[in-house]
């Protein structure tokens, strides 16, 4: 899998097309452009055709310009990831009110992620070890701290806790992906693959030798009919990462 940084731009060229400081207008006579069209059609590249397809060139073609004329706007593709970061980061729900409370809260948080990735792949190639600091990521971050504010952690925790829900999130969606992809690209559901498989493993998976591997694989595989379900993985470790924040705050308000 391709892997793309976000940041490796030009820190002042990046940051001035994230919070659109200095957007130049089209030209009399040429296609309408604008910053916010050349992004549009980069994710549209990379939500249909991942993310090696996207270029500088492939936008152009999508919108029927000139390759050079998207320099006029963007620096490069560098610069260009960042502000399709900070474009579909701005798309999760970010509601004032929430019934339940601030597990409530980080529910709906790990929802919209996992949604987001579902709906752009793409983000799951991309490392952001180094933040897009544009205007919707720090929105969405201020919204997600916001959601345990108050509760009785400390603010290490309360970034602790939101990076613990979005890792999870980050790791299930990877899965459920990557299980999508297998299926378009060997034209086989997992139930099919494990059927034309299944003779060679009935002579390997020798209950004798492997018991409780036998046992849980037959029990797991019959409940879930496949042997890794994304969306069981999800909402069972959605449960558990929760509730061990519920026992880290209950643990801060009786200390």
């Amino acid at each position: 899998m391709t892997v793309e940084y976000s940041g490796k731009g030009d820190p002042a060229r990046s940051l001035a097309l994230l919070w659109r400081t200095s957007e130049r207008a089209s030209r009399k006579g040429k296609p309408e452009l604008s910053v916010d069209r050349i992004v549009r059609a980069a994710i549209d590249v990379a939500d249909a055709e991942g993310l090696q397809a996207l270029s500088m060139r492939r936008v152009a073609e999508k919108l029927g310009v000139g390759t050079m004329s998207l320099y006029t706007y963007v620096p490069g593709k560098p610069e260009l990831l960042d502000v399709m970061l900070d474009t579909v980061y701005g798309e999760t729900a970010k509601p004032d009110d929430v019934p339940g409370g601030w597990r409530a809260r980080l529910e709906l948080i790990a929802r919209e992620n996992w949604a987001l990735y579902l709906r752009h792949p793409w983000l799951l190639q991309v490392a952001v070890s180094r933040p897009v600091l544009g205007p919707n990521v720090t929105a969405k971050y201020d919204y997600e701290l916001r959601a345990v504010d108050g509760i009785g952690l400390s603010d290490l925790e309360m970034d602790s806790v939101i990076t613990l829900i979005t890792g999870f999130v980050h790791g299930t969606a990877r899965g459920a992906v990557e299980a999508a992809q297998a299926e378009s690209q060997t034209g086989l559901t997992d139930e099919q693959w494990w059927a034309a498989h299944a003779p060679f493993f009935h002579r390997i998976a020798d209950p004798a030798r492997f018991p409780v591997a036998a046992r849980v694989g037959q029990a797991a595989g019959e409940e879930l009919g496949a042997a890794y379900s994304a969306e069981h993985a999800f909402e069972f470790g959605l449960r558990r990462v929760l509730d061990g924040i519920e026992a880290l705050v209950e643990q801060r308000a009786e200390g």
